[in-house]
């Protein structure tokens, strides 16, 4: 890689960085209090795929170790948002879905999120927000990609 390659890449990974910081802080203070990023990723992934997921597949969705996983559902199972059952057809596994409690607070974290993230849409203007979601997205498949 050339020096000015670098000097993107560098400048390109800490602007993601400062974006991920500055999005983490301003969700944790509008988050309904106890719940955090972590557990409304999970529970807004499980109202969004509908009907139940392992916690490896979870896990892999969030590019999380399992133990990380299985951390933060046994915490939305005992605040009662998640329902996990045994895997009827494979007794080692485990199976996860959202609880009508999980529902409701995920769409009360949705509530609270939503004015701060319309005002950034806001400020940016909805041209710019779709002409960035193909980059980001591209970006986080070839990140993913290991």
């Amino acid at each position: 890689m050339t020096d000015d390659k670098n000097t993107l890449a560098i400048m390109l990974f800490g602007e993601l960085l400062a974006a991920d910081q500055s999005v983490r802080s301003r969700l944790t203070r509008v988050l309904p209090r106890g719940m955090e990023i972590s557990h409304f990723s999970v529970l807004n992934s499980l109202s969004w795929h509908g009907g139940e997921r392992s916690p490896a597949q979870l896990a892999e969705t969030f590019n999380v170790t399992r133990g990380a996983m299985t951390n933060t559902l046994s915490k939305l199972e005992w605040a009662g948002y998640v329902h996990i059952r045994p895997d009827w057809d494979d007794a080692r596994r485990k199976m996860v879905a959202i609880s009508p409690a999980g529902r409701q607070a995920r769409d009360a974290a949705v509530n609270a999120i939503t004015p701060m993230i319309s005002n950034v849409v806001g400020e940016l203007g909805e041209e710019q927000v779709r002409a960035t979601l193909p980059i980001l997205r591209a970006l986080r498949r070839q990140l993913s990609q290991g």
